[in-house]
């Protein structure tokens, strides 16, 4: 007996320094006092009494518990002695969760997460609503009550038997004192208020110094009292107290995001899971890694279990049907009490009387059977369903309705009340209403006149429900029936009597129907297992519209003639206590509750002395099943057993919709065994064993039985998935019971009926155990010694991880036991998981306080996935936190979770905080491709042939056979074209410049730009002085100015380069760029414009760039007419002409050098493309600085002859149709624009196609409109932007874009002849392996791309190799290469980085051709041969555009472009405006603007990771959210994600807020 444990009588406390720990207890959970005046105070009381404790042995104190599988069969022997209240073994304590939780986060005391940043105005949430009821907003309907480290429980008496008993308190604090997690251990500007920062290190044992959960240093231990400092939010940088942090490159960093991604990194740096096995991933098949199941994981070892069969129902005077019941009370009773309704203050305000009950009953179904009609036809026949809509706090007119509706043998349908139009789950409910074929809907005249109302004054049809007629049955209403009317009282039979609604996992709801057999015999079962009597008295704080509410409440009370006090949930709100004052005041033998109502009871007890529970025989748990119940009936027992409570009076239940009452413990006094607990593995668990756990005290689960099966029922364990098996006596599953007193189906629905309601357990052989079909009870359990069934979760709550099963439940539960809890409500958590990349992921939601900082909300959060990942094993994905009162709510105060899932999943959340760890979470990710050691260019072309595949080669039309006149051979020179046409033709025009408004601001014919080229050459070498060969930088708007200058520049023997002005709004971030091209271009004089020469010299302009730094500025406003005496002849065609500076969009600023010659050849090639004579009129709305757009405004016209109407972009800002009206003014065939103008034009003007087609706008004359980019065609835009117009007749197949990059400013160009343009599909996961796979359209992973235009004339491209350089076969994807006789010459200068860039002008094959010279683009494309042929009559070859090279992301050994991803994430949600993604060390960093409120930023950190997740297998490292416009954008439209990536390293994007994914 003795190492069976026999319990010692232990030395009980007195009563009244037990209450006083009680009440000491929860000041300190409270956060009245600090814990440091709880020890003193403790220890003084227990001063008085720790004589008598000093001599107990705690390793003695142990209770009977659960055997393990090898002696389950045999029954405990009976305990000699009666077992003591006092004694428990430590480990059965309530508290062990929270002490395994205070242990678990102890381990965890050097890990740092990095907190995320936050715009101040973001924090400041108001709640929704002002009012909050005692600690919970407003409770969940499961209330967890798991009490803070051994709160309120029976403990003071046991010490730990690893310590001395009783040690010193200050230093040690008691095994439940609350640990020194309670203080805010996030180190913040200054301490918590109430915790001194001693207090926090009271605990020493667990938590030498608070974890740092900001910094990425590691922090000395603080000296005790010290606390370490940090920065508020924002400005300084956090964690950078002098010290500097280096990168992974060793780049020492400053900033406050470097250290909080550094910090990130470190977190990362520790491996998380041991790595799964390795095998071969094809570089195609990117394989989901597939996780094996561990071998070692426990198996169930015990025997086939046996079905469990309850003691058969009592042969008795049993009523024949519930109905019949009614009318014996009604018409022997009628005086007998049969309901109190209670009102908000707790006053009775009615009772209803069995005879009342009887005749009111009597009235309605008169009334509904006889007094509705629709066109003469009684309105309702037997057995339709009725819904009854009844306020919580209105019992009395529920009932009558119910019964009412029972007597006209109809089926009551009970449901909530609709307050709003979009109540969570509301149109789930309309779905069942549907399904039920309901049109009549019962309610009282207050409800209705309470619910929403149409103009017309009706009820509003609420969202997804049939249209329904409303009866309000207060008794003006009803019809008294004749004397001699008397409905049918039948026997109980098969036919339903109710229908029930239960709302799924995934939200939606259906309806349990209950036969009027099934009701009788689940009265008479519930019954004979609670012992009611006749004329007992019960008080009911349930709903009594379902669940054990209407089964204890509404209908085994009629059958027993009890009176219920039906206490409403407003009341439970205003005073937690009433229920056990009515108790009190009534005397009542019965009271059902669930656990919460016990928690928040025993936090509002403190002033009642005088309640009494001593006539209690009965306290039913409704909610007994779930894992933190135990510790509220504990708390419970601990305070009130002094105010007579007996221990045995507590019985916990459970209950499924379908199967109704499965177990409920019975009282001793009915031949109930001794309630027992088991302490389990939580890891034995999560793989369906049952261990009970002796070693191992931190992942534990303790839940106690839910007592027997209940009478004339026979229950078994079954299989959760697949066949419906015997499980072993050690392994969890399914409960199923088959009894007469189940529900019987959902209603209209066969398919589900049959699974659930018709299941046949099967033994290991196949055999069925029973020729009775049982009913499945979505609860997950098994039987216990004394043939107690203990319920472990709820299918519904059933979450599988890898492998492993995780319960809902005791996630929430071990959230609840992390201190302190006093920045979140605690009912008012959800967790629920999401399926992404094809395993179920946890998230975790919960409500925050209004008051709870920053700090102390990140800090308990980073705690709780701390604790679940050390309790559990399992990581949780999400963490978000809610402002008060904003998750949708059951109808009694739970949190509606399929509701609150859905919004998560549609990112309408709106969390006020977030923390996800995807990167310990998933572990199902491919692998990281391995390299393959190099293969050599040669083996490549070997390879390629084999497969027949053709080298990836193309070439634009041969030059020789097209020189075009003896024009391009006579002049070399563009200075000398120019002359020739102002001579030959000058009065033919040139340019036309257009504004805003669209009148013609300035022209130029060929002699106008020739006299004025000539006044700048004059001016250039008289004035600045300058020799040929001096750079001038050009610095005017977009206007015929600069072309003339451009021209003077040429006429004198300088190289002009031309530059953007400055912005006079912004000349802080747009003059240093000014000042930048100009001394890197050395340039010796600039030439502008009046007003452009007073802002550079202007007050505002000295505060940027010093105005004595520039060189010579000429402004060519007034200069003197002049002619120069010898227009400048270049010696050699290989002489400069002019420079292109422009900023890469990798933020490179580079200069090219463009010869006379490649100038020439490059206004030939597009002449012969587009067919330019002078004829013609084409209109450009480009930016004329750089690249082809400076090529078309201020060359091409010169060349061709043909005139050019110029429409300046920034023109658009104040005039979005001024482009496609000049286009349709001036019947231009051919015109050009960028993808920003395009983009104006898609968001301005679509709506308005109808007013421009009013206005003449025709757009008909358009052969080829072509947008001018140095990127991946954008096909979304360009097809969004031919189907706008083609109402204004732009042909479908005029839209198209070009290609050019910096080497060559024109490679592809559609031109107006030609194949159109071709679209194909490559497979996404192939091109991140540089492979071109061709799929369908529409296939997964699919990714349209448009070739670019046809290669120019003269031009031939390769597809190279990019580190072998050997050319590549057209199924890979290489860099692109070209060679053309309007190539650059090369780099004048790169700011940045000149090293790299050697070789880009004069590349060489390393196979194959090797003598030609190419220019390497720095663009990553594919030629494909397509079936169409060009005017040559060959087989015409596209080339497809896929990416810069500089921007690609290299990831897990994969190469993934950018826009890909930003494509992705743009459709996460529509609050996404823009998107750019760039990596910083290893991190994928996402960028998004925010279109919309910024209390909606927080809802796109996880829909970002989830789809990046999805759609790209890839980690978001950190989610900056910012505002819109943030993302900088080039004049072509381009992002200049470098540029961000240095605003965000540099903190200077003042995002909304930055998560940082662990």
């Amino acid at each position: 007996m003795a190492e069976r444990g026999c319990p010692l009588e232990a030395v009980p406390l007195p009563a009244e320094v037990r209450e006083s720990l009680a009440e000491l207890e929860l000041e300190l959970s409270e956060g009245d006092i600090t814990q440091k005046g709880y020890e003193k105070k403790r220890a003084k009381l227990l001063a008085r009494c720790a004589p008598h404790i000093q001599g107990v042995d705690p390793s003695l104190q142990v209770e009977n518990r659960i055997l393990g599988p090898a002696q389950a069969s045999a029954p405990a022997p009976k305990q000699s002695k009666p077992r003591p209240s006092n004694a428990r073994d430590e480990r059965f304590r309530s508290d062990v969760h929270t002490e395994a939780v205070q242990a678990a986060l102890a381990k965890y005391k050097e890990r740092k997460m990095p907190m995320p940043s936050k715009r101040r105005s973001v924090l400041t949430h108001a709640s929704v609503e002002a009012y909050t009821p005692p600690d919970t907003s407003s409770a969940s309907e499961d209330e967890g009550s798991l009490q803070r480290p051994g709160r309120l429980a029976s403990a003071p008496l046991q010490s730990r038997p690893s310590v001395e008993p009783w040690p010193d308190p200050a230093i040690q604090g008691s095994s439940t004192s609350s640990s020194a997690s309670s203080t805010s251990s996030h180190p913040g500007g200054q301490p918590a208020a109430a915790p001194s920062a001693a207090a926090a290190l009271a605990r020493v044992d667990l938590h030498s110094a608070p974890p740092d959960v900001t910094t990425g240093l590691v922090l000395r231990q603080p000296a005790y009292g010290e606390r370490p400092q940090t920065a508020s939010a924002r400005g300084v940088p956090r964690g950078c107290r002098g010290s500097v942090l280096e990168t992974a490159g060793g780049v020492p960093v400053s900033s406050r995001v470097s250290s909080k991604i550094q910090q990130l990194l470190n977190t990362l740096k520790r491996p998380k899971r041991p790595p799964l096995k390795e095998f071969f991933v094809d570089d195609f098949e990117e394989l989901l890694e597939v996780q094996q199941p561990d071998p070692n994981q426990p198996k169930p070892e015990g025997s086939q279990m046996a079905v469990l069969r309850g003691e058969p129902l009592a042969e008795g005077s049993w009523p024949p049907s519930l109905l019949a019941a009614l009318q014996q009370w009604g018409t022997t009773q009628p005086k007998a009490p049969c309901l109190t309704a209670l009102d908000t203050a707790g006053k009775a305000v009615y009772t209803l009387t069995y005879g009342k009950l009887w005749s009111r009953s009597l009235k309605l179904a008169y009334t509904l059977l006889n007094k509705l009609t629709n066109k003469n036809e009684p309105l309702l026949k037997p057995g339709d369903r009725v819904a009854l809509v009844f306020p919580n706090s209105d019992p009395v007119m529920f009932m009558v309705a119910f019964y009412g509706c029972l007597l006209a043998e109809l089926v009551p349908v009970p449901i909530e009340v609709p307050l709003t139009r979009k109540d969570a789950g509301s149109q789930q409910v309309g779905f069942l209403l549907g399904s039920c074929g309901i049109s009549l809907a019962l309610t009282t005249d207050a409800c209705q006149k309470g619910l929403p109302k149409a103009q017309t004054g009706e009820v509003v049809t609420f969202k997804g429900w049939p249209p329904l007629t409303w009866l309000v049955i207060d008794g003006k209403h009803l019809t008294k029936p004749p004397k001699d009317w008397q409905p049918a009282v039948q026997d109980a039979g098969p036919q339903t009597a109710y229908i029930e609604y239960k709302t799924s996992k995934e939200g939606s709801t259906v309806g349990v129907a209950v036969s009027h057999a099934s009701l009788l015999a689940q009265c008479q079962a519930l019954t004979q297992a609670c012992g009611y009597s006749e004329a007992e008295t019960l008080t009911n704080v349930l709903d009594f519209k379902r669940d054990a509410g209407l089964w204890h409440g509404v209908l085994t009370s009629i059958l027993n003639r009890i009176h219920v006090v039906s206490i409403p949930y407003a009341l439970m709100k205003a005073n937690p206590l009433s229920w056990i004052q009515k108790v009190c005041v009534y005397k009542a033998q019965a009271a059902l509750v669930k656990s919460r109502d016990m928690h928040w009871s025993l936090l509002a007890q403190r002033g009642q002395r005088d309640v009494s529970l001593s006539s209690l025989r009965l306290l039913i748990v409704a909610d007994g099943a779930n894992p933190w119940s135990i510790s509220s009936c504990d708390a419970f027992l601990n305070v009130f057993q002094a105010r007579g409570l007996r221990p045995e009076v507590i019985c916990p239940c459970a209950s499924s919709p379908e199967a109704l009452t499965v177990a409920i413990r019975r009282p001793p006094d009915l031949g109930g065994p001794p309630p027992r607990r088991a302490v389990l593995s939580m890891s034995g668990l999560s793989h369906g064993v049952i261990r009970v756990d002796a070693e191992e005290k931190l992942s534990v689960l303790t839940v106690q039985d839910v007592g027997q099966v209940m009478p004339g029922a026979n229950v078994c364990i079954v299989k959760v998935e697949g066949t419906p098996h015997l499980c072993k006596t050690d392994e969890v599953g399914e409960i199923c019971v088959d009894s007469s007193a189940t529900a019987t189906a959902y209603y209209g629905l066969l398919g589900i009926t049959k699974n659930v309601f018709e299941t046949v357990p099967v033994t290991a052989g196949g055999a069925p155990v029973s020729d009775r079909p049982f009913t499945r009870t979505g609860l997950l359990g098994f039987i216990g010694p004394d043939d107690l069934v203990f319920v472990v979760g709820k299918l519904d709550g059933l979450m599988v991880v890898g492998f492993r099963r995780h319960n809902a439940d005791d996630v929430v539960a071990t959230a609840l036991a992390v201190e302190p809890m006093k920045f979140v409500y605690r009912g008012r958590i959800a967790v629920f998981s999401v399926t992404v990349l094809h395993d179920d992921r946890i998230v975790l939601v919960a409500e925050q306080r209004p008051d709870a900082s920053e700090e102390d909300s990140f800090q308990w959060m980073s705690r709780v996935l701390q604790a679940i990942d050390s309790i559990h094993q399992v990581g949780v994905y999400c963490l978000a936190l809610v402002p008060a009162n904003t998750l949708p709510k059951a109808p009694l105060g739970g949190i509606h979770v399929s509701e609150t899932k859905q919004r998560f999943l549609e990112g309408m959340l709106h969390p006020c905080n977030v923390l996800m760890c995807p990167h310990t979470c998933v572990t199902n990710l491919p692998k990281p491709r391995q390299k393959q050691p190099e293969v050599g260019p040669a083996s490549m072309i070997v390879g390629n042939l084999v497969a027949g595949k053709r080298i990836a080669q193309a070439s634009g039309r041969e030059l020789s056979h097209l020189e075009d006149s003896d024009q391009a051979r006579k002049f070399l020179f563009l200075p000398d074209v120019l002359q020739w046409r102002a001579h030959t033709t000058p009065e033919h025009p040139l340019f036309l410049l257009l504004n805003a408004k669209g009148t013609v601001t300035s022209t130029a014919t060929c002699v106008q730009l020739h006299k004025k080229a000539e006044r700048v050459a004059a001016a250039l070498m008289e004035k600045a002085r300058l020799n040929a060969g001096a750079h001038v930088a050009l610095v005017y708007p977009p206007g015929v100015d600069l072309i003339a200058a451009f021209y003077g520049c040429l006429y004198c023997g300088c190289v002009p380069v031309t530059v953007r002005p400055p912005h006079p709004q912004n000349l802080a971030t747009t003059l240093p760029t000014v000042k930048m091209i100009v001394e890197v271009s050395k340039s010796a004089c600039v030439l502008t414009t009046q007003a452009i020469m007073r802002l550079l010299r202007s007050k505002e302009a000295a505060a940027t760039v010093d105005a004595r730094t520039w060189p010579t500025i000429l402004d060519t406003d007034d200069i003197p007419k002049k002619k120069v005496a010898s227009i400048f002849r270049p010696p050699s065609p290989d002489v400069l002409a002019y420079l292109d500076f422009s900023v890469s969009t990798t933020g490179i600023l580079a200069g090219v050098k463009m010869s006379h010659a490649a100038t020439s050849a490059l206004c030939r090639s597009i002449k012969l493309q587009c067919e330019l004579y002078p004829s013609r009129q084409i209109a450009i709305c480009l930016d004329p600085y750089c690249g082809l757009g400076f090529a078309l405004w201020c060359l091409c016209s010169v060349y061709s002859g043909h005139q050019s109407v110029l429409v300046p972009p920034p023109e658009l800002e104040t005039n979005v149709s001024l482009w496609l009206w000049a286009v349709s003014q001036y019947r231009a065939r051919v015109t050009f624009c960028s993808y920003s103008v395009m983009e104006m034009c898609a968001r301005g003007l679509g709506a308005q196609t109808a007013a421009l087609r009013m206005k003449g706008v025709n757009l008909s004359c358009v052969r080829t409109c072509m947008v001018v980019a140095e990127e991946r065609p954008r096909i979304a835009l360009t097809q969004s932007f031919s189907k706008l117009f083609r109402d204004l007749g732009l042909p479908a197949r005029a839209v198209s874009t070009t290609f050019g990059c910096r080497v060559n400013v024109a490679i592809c160009l559609q031109g107006t002849a030609g194949p159109d343009p071709t679209t194909v599909y490559v497979d996404m996961r192939a091109l991140r392996h540089d492979r071109v796979r061709l799929v369908e359209r529409g296939s997964p992973h699919s990714l349209p791309l448009t070739e670019s235009g046809k290669i120019l004339p003269g031009v031939k491209v390769i597809i190279a190799h990019t580190e072998t350089r050997g050319p590549l076969g057209d199924s890979h994807l290489g860099e692109i290469w070209v060679s053309s006789p309007h190539n650059a010459t090369g780099y004048y200068t790169v700011y940045g980085e000149e090293g790299l860039h050697a070789d880009h002008f004069s590349a060489r094959l390393s196979f194959g051709d090797t003598q030609t010279v190419w220019a390497r683009t720095g663009f990553l494309g594919f030629l494909r041969r397509t079936e169409l042929t060009d005017a040559s009559g060959e087989r015409h070859d596209a080339l497809y555009v896929v990416g810069s090279l500089d921007e690609t992301l290299e990831l897990r050994g994969m190469r993934y472009h950018p826009i890909d991803i930003e494509t992705s994430v743009i459709r996460a949600h529509r609050s996404i405006a823009e998107c750019a993604v760039f990596t910083w060390t290893n991190l994928l960093v996402v960028v998004v603007e925010l279109d919309g409120l910024e209390q909606d930023a927080l809802d796109l950190v996880a829909l970002v990771t989830n789809v990046v997740l999805e759609e790209h297998h890839l980690v978001v490292g950190v989610v900056v959210i910012v505002d819109p416009g943030v993302i900088p954008i080039n004049s072509r439209g381009e992002k200049q994600r470098m540029h961000l990536r240095d605003g965000f390293l540099a903190d200077q994007l003042d995002p909304i807020y930055v998560a940082y994914n662990m």
